[in-house]
Parts: structure tokens; sequence; C-alpha cells
């Protein structure tokens, strides 16, 4: 991190808009379309970095550390969240090949579902199904194999299944 003496208005400015668009772009496919959700996440994420870059400076990769904090933030939303709907009928048949975004109630089912998971095993399924990352670019990325993010894909898909299956349960849901 660079040191707080070296942060400065038009620094933050300067990330600022350079990343706003990635970061909503993320935590609204991670809403499901709730726009108003999409906007306090977003809003929330930039005041904590305000707030923790002013007293420890701005991180190596700012961006990382904001979807970090947008993520966890989720995270924590959907943790305290009552599940009011229920996935659609066929929906544990159509993961991985569907988007959660393509349905609201399906997205808020499969983000409490993730928001359940291991930060890691969430990560990986998000670089892969929601970023579109290709098993190279997340090997390249955590550096380790091909191979090894192959295997850490399926477990994370065997988790999410499970936790799935027991949300479907919850919300009264057929499998």
């Amino acid at each position: 991190m660079k040191g707080k003496s070296d942060l400065s208005e038009s620094q933050i400015l300067l990330i600022y808009r350079e990343s706003i668009d990635s970061l909503y772009g993320y935590v609204s496919r991670k809403c499901g379309g709730d726009r108003s959700l999409a906007e306090d996440v977003t809003q929330e994420t930039w005041l904590r970095a305000v707030r923790e870059w002013r007293r420890k400076g701005v991180p190596d990769e700012p961006i990382a550390w904001l979807t970090t904090v947008a993520r966890n933030l989720l995270a924590s939303y959907f943790r305290r969240r009552p599940l009011t709907s229920v996935a659609p009928d066929g929906m544990l048949e159509a993961l991985p090949d569907r988007r959660p975004s393509e349905s609201s109630d399906a997205a808020a089912v499969v983000d409490h579902a993730l928001a359940q998971l291991p930060v890691n095993q969430a990560q990986i399924l998000e670089a892969f199904h929601l970023e579109d990352r290709r098993t190279a670019q997340i090997a390249e990325s955590m550096g380790v194999s091909e191979r090894a993010v192959e295997g850490r894909l399926r477990r994370a898909r065997q988790r999410l299944r499970r936790e799935l299956e027991a949300v479907m349960r919850i919300a009264g849901g057929k499998r």
C-alpha cells in the first residue's frame, strides 16, 4: 500500500473514474437486477474505501480491493436476508450453463447459496461462470495449473449444488 500522505482528493477521484463502471457492473450482476441494492453496495464500498485509504493509503490494486469489499458486503446482505422467493424449477439442472442474472429470483437464490460457500470457492465460480474467464486465465491469476483450477471448480460446483438444494428445500422448492 502507498502511504497515507500520498493520498490526495485528485488521486481518489482518478481511481473512482477508472473503476466505478467495472465495480458497479460487478455489483449489479451479483444483485440480480436490484438496482437500488447495487447502488447502495457500490456507494458503501466507496465510503469504506475512502475512509480506509485515508488511514492506510491506497492499495496496490484498488479495483481488487473494491471488488473484495463489495463481495463481502453482498455476502453479508444475502446471509441476513430471508429467502422470499423460490428458485424456478429446473434451475439446478441449468447450472452451470445458465447465468443467474437471467432471472432475479434465480439470482437471489444463487447469490444466497454462493454466500454460504468458502470465499475461495465462491470466487472461482464467479470468475468462471459470471466473469466468463477461462480456466487458463484463472490458473494464471491464482498461480496454479489449469488442472488444479478444474478440480477446484468441480468441488466448488458440488458444494454450490448442495447449498442450492438446501435453499430450495427451505424455500419449499422441488428437485
